[in-house]
C-alpha cells in the first residue's frame, strides 16, 4: 500500500514533533494505543455475543 523508507519515516517524525512538541507525542501515542485496544475489545465482545445468539 504505503511505500515508506526510512528517510520519509524521519521526516513524517519530525513533522510531527514540530507540530505536537516533543512532550505531546508519547501522550498522543498513548491515547492513540489506548482507542486502538478498546475498539478491538468492542468488536470481540459484539462477535461473542453475536455467536451466543
Amino acid at each position: 500500500m504505503f511505500n515508506l523508507g526510512p528517510s520519509e519515516l524521519f521526516f513524517l517524525g519530525l513533522i510531527i514533533v514540530l507540530l505536537f512538541g516533543a512532550k505531546k507525542v508519547p501522550e498522543l501515542f498513548a491515547s492513540l494505543g489506548q482507542g486502538i485496544r478498546e475498539f478491538k475489545k468492542a468488536m470481540n465482545e459484539n462477535e461473542d455475543e453475536t455467536k451466543s445468539k
